[in-house]
């Protein structure tokens, strides 16, 4: 099921069709270090995390991670999405591009059409995202679209720390702020 689309871009429900796809990505070398290793090492690994976490997100709260592809031609380039995580307030927003799809601006474009969806369509007043540290291009990103740093924190079952950033939705409470 389509759920934004953008110029250059479609974003849908992932599909256990997806699997192969997401074996990739998650075993992309900038996944495994920024992300982690989360043991997918087949596409029958791939297709139950597909269906035990973003389907089953979509099934209780109506959002999730969602496939990335070009409008022409449907290739899939990654994956970007609003993520519900019970250690955090907010919803977060979550992406990952293959390595060949870095660069050409696809991540803020379907970023930016994901934060539009939960201000418009969802009447979200904030969202969070969280980033490795070290990840300087997602940091990058995540600054370009307004986030700002707020905390550290460690997420459960990890051992390293993440930045959790916040970006406010509401613009209203943003002009209050200002005055």
């Amino acid at each position: 099921m389509r759920v934004i689309e953008t110029e250059r871009l479609a974003l849908r429900w992932l599909e256990a069709s997806d699997a192969g796809f997401m074996l990739e990505l998650m075993n992309d070398p900038g996944w495994l270090r920024y992300i982690g290793d989360r043991g997918i090492r087949s596409v029958a690994d791939a297709r139950k995390y597909i269906e035990d976490g973003p389907r089953e997100m979509y099934a209780r709260l109506g959002v999730g991670l969602y496939m990335v592809e070009l409008r022409e031609g449907g290739a899939g380039l990654g994956i970007c999405g609003l993520v519900r995580r019970d250690w955090l307030e907010d919803v977060d927003l979550g992406f990952a591009f293959l390595a060949k799809f870095r660069g050409w601006g696809y991540a803020y474009e379907a970023a930016a059409a994901t934060l539009d969806f939960g201000r418009s369509t969802l009447h979200l007043k904030r969202i969070a995202a969280i980033v490795a540290p070290e990840n300087r291009d997602s940091m990058r990103l995540l600054e370009k679209l307004g986030f700002r740093l707020e905390r550290m924190a460690t997420p459960p079952l990890e051992t390293r720390a993440v930045c959790v950033m916040a970006l406010p939705l509401d613009t209203t409470a943003l002009r209050a702020d200002e005055s």
